[in-house]
């Protein structure tokens, strides 16, 4: 386990860098791609969700222990998504979260998709931080807000009104 808890932390970049960007390797699988050997296009939507998952844990929060512990889940609120190229099968990618807004309940992260250099797919997805029985939102925990804004930008704009 100190293993797999140090190879998570090692994807994030420079944790004293405001700006820091966190980074899985992702591999396509067969079962990622269509009849062609390209991926899927709602697959790279099942890469970011990854993503976005393993980032919580190397910040320290496991999304069911957020349940258990405040009655939180955070949920997809609203997603963008802009595809540029095609990642084809058994090629190694790199799938980047970065936080660029937030809000009392919600958090606006830019996501990208590359494979080396090459920009494959890039997106905006706004979570946000619901109550688990009621599915309205609530404030993110004062632990987890101060650790994601320590850790990832507290320099991240406040997050535009609708």
């Amino acid at each position: 386990m100190l293993f797999i808890n140090l190879c998570l932390s090692a994807f994030i970049c420079g944790l004293n860098n405001m700006n820091t960007i966190f980074s899985l390797p992702v591999r396509v699988y067969y079962e990622d791609t269509d009849s062609g050997g390209v991926v899927y296009h709602s697959n790279y939507l099942n890469f970011m969700e990854r993503a976005r998952t393993e980032w919580l844990r190397a910040l320290g929060f496991e999304q069911d222990e957020l349940l258990r512990e405040y009655g939180v889940i955070f949920a997809v609120s609203t997603v963008s998504v802009a595809f540029h190229k095609p990642a084809r099968f058994n090629e190694l990618l790199a799938v980047t979260v970065a936080l660029d807004r937030r809000g009392a309940a919600s958090l606006t992260l830019k996501q990208e998709v590359r494979r080396g250099d090459e920009l494959l797919a890039s997106g905006e997805v706004r979570i946000a931080c619901l109550d688990a029985q009621r599915f309205v939102p609530v404030a993110i925990p004062k632990h987890v807000a101060d650790t994601v804004l320590a850790t990832c930008g507290a320099a991240a704009a406040p997050a535009r009104r609708a």
